[in-house]
């Protein structure tokens, strides 16, 4: 979903430029070290191994200004699934220059930035406190034997030693995390951690070994699927309640769910710049979706910003734009999508897109008229009737208004802001959120 014109041209939103694809093993460069080949290979394999899956993740950014030097950050995450070993991946993936990492470690949040005391454990990459991850690429650390709980916010702490330059990050995290002067890697007392952030820096996966857990399913979408729009540190995602709801339904045997959305996504085109949107989901699909360890299943749901982002002017954040931009166009994009996940064996269901007239004052463009309405409505004939995806979950018909289905229900809408209305008419707020996961058939991902 688009962000407030406000948000997006904050220095709070990213813009991506393009990754470099390369395996793994080739881009894992320790700092100060002669790590050996094998030993990256076997970081690598393990994470493609059967019974590591995804309990944690976040589609990596770019085109922020924020760096690092002589600084420890504190992201802080909140797992899906359990598991008996642990790896951390770290993404460099749009930076100018290589990133020095001095140490890096994981623990068990507390509250706020202080962890439970004992529970941290320092990481290694090829044997390695630390490690160098080169411009493009990212490294994936060796496993660590660590009980990770299910559903914990867990607290991956990152000492970058050098000047990072600007960082690869994700945005909107809507997770409070935590920045210390120096090297406070693993502390468990949180005094040193004095700068709060709103961004998620240079981490964007934590796997586990969990043989019981069946497979990993992957919510891609734009900002509907990205934050929750309550509170902060909530977890009141509709991914978080899809787990939540899979947990208390089957256990130990429920697969994990992990959230790729990005704010402002688009399924055709990119949005490249400071401040802006980031890669199409055409071109991030790839990495941020079907290379999960264990993915199984994805549930797409975006389209929205394709019609609202037609109405504005082709400049800026909105390039490139198209104005005639037709529905076939984005069933074009879900059939590029869907023949991608087929052809690496995974399952894709198709999200109807919600209602969202009432939305054009505070976001404009084509978000609500007439014309994006006709295209909302075309677009999701097509998801419901042609069959093309392997399931469809009617996100519209769970969230719209029983008195006009072309509004969201006001239960479920979140809040707006002055001047335009109180109601935000596009995203939906906590209640909301809930309802999108259970309307989503668990049948689908039981064995």
């Amino acid at each position: 979903m688009k962000r407030s014109k406000k948000i997006r041209l904050g220095a709070a939103a990213a813009a991506l430029g393009i990754a470099i694809a390369t395996p793994l093993a080739a881009q894992a460069v320790p700092h100060q070290s002669n790590t050996t080949a094998t030993a990256q290979a076997g970081a690598t394999a393990a994470r493609s191994n059967p019974g590591w899956v995804a309990a944690w993740a976040a589609s990596p950014l770019g085109g922020g200004t924020t760096g690092f030097s002589n600084q420890t950050v504190r992201n802080i995450i909140y797992t899906s699934i359990s598991g008996s070993e642990v790896q951390v991946r770290l993404s460099n993936t749009f930076g100018s220059g290589p990133v020095e990492v001095g140490a890096t470690s994981l623990g068990v949040v507390l509250d706020g930035a202080q962890l439970v005391p004992g529970t941290s454990q320092s990481l290694t990459f090829g044997g390695h406190t630390s490690v160098t991850i080169p411009a493009g690429g990212e490294v994936l650390s060796d496993p660590i034997h660590m009980q990770v709980p299910r559903l914990t916010k867990l607290a991956v702490d990152l000492y970058l030693s050098s000047p990072t330059g600007p960082a690869t990050y994700h945005p909107l995290a809507w997770e409070t995390n935590f920045v210390a002067s120096g090297d406070h890697a693993g502390d468990a007392a949180s005094t040193a951690y004095t700068t709060k952030a709103g961004s998620w820096y240079f981490v964007d996966g934590v796997d586990v070994r969990n043989p019981a857990t069946p497979e990993t399913v992957v919510a891609f979408g734009d900002s509907i699927t990205d934050v929750g729009h309550s509170e902060v540190d909530s977890e009141a995602r509709w991914p978080n309640y899809l787990s939540r709801r899979l947990t208390t339904a089957l256990g130990n045997k429920a697969p994990t769910v992990v959230d790729e959305g990005v704010s402002g996504n688009r399924v055709l085109n990119d949005s490249i710049g400071q401040g802006c949107n980031g890669q199409s989901a055409l071109h991030r699909f790839r990495r941020d979706a079907l290379s999960q360890p264990g993915v199984k299943a994805v549930i797409l749901l975006e389209g929205i910003n394709d019609i609202g982002f037609s109405g504005e002017p082709d400049t800026g954040c909105f390039a490139p734009n198209d104005s005639t931009i037709t529905a076939t166009q984005i069933e074009a994009g879900y059939l590029q999508l869907i023949k991608m996940a087929h052809a690496s064996g995974v399952k894709i269901i198709g999200g109807t897109l919600m209602p969202f007239l009432g939305s054009n004052c505070r976001y404009g463009g084509n978000f609500g008229t007439p014309h994006g309405e006709a295209l909302r409505q075309s677009v999701n004939h097509w998801i419901r009737t042609s069959h093309a995806f392997d399931g469809v979950v009617d996100f519209d018909r769970a969230t719209a208004s029983p008195y006009n289905s072309h509004y969201l229900n006001a239960a479920y809408n979140a809040t707006g802001s002055p001047p335009c209305q109180t109601a935000d008419s596009l995203h939906p707020n906590d209640l909301g959120d809930e309802v999108m996961a259970d309307a989503i058939p668990l049948r689908w991902f039981t064995r």
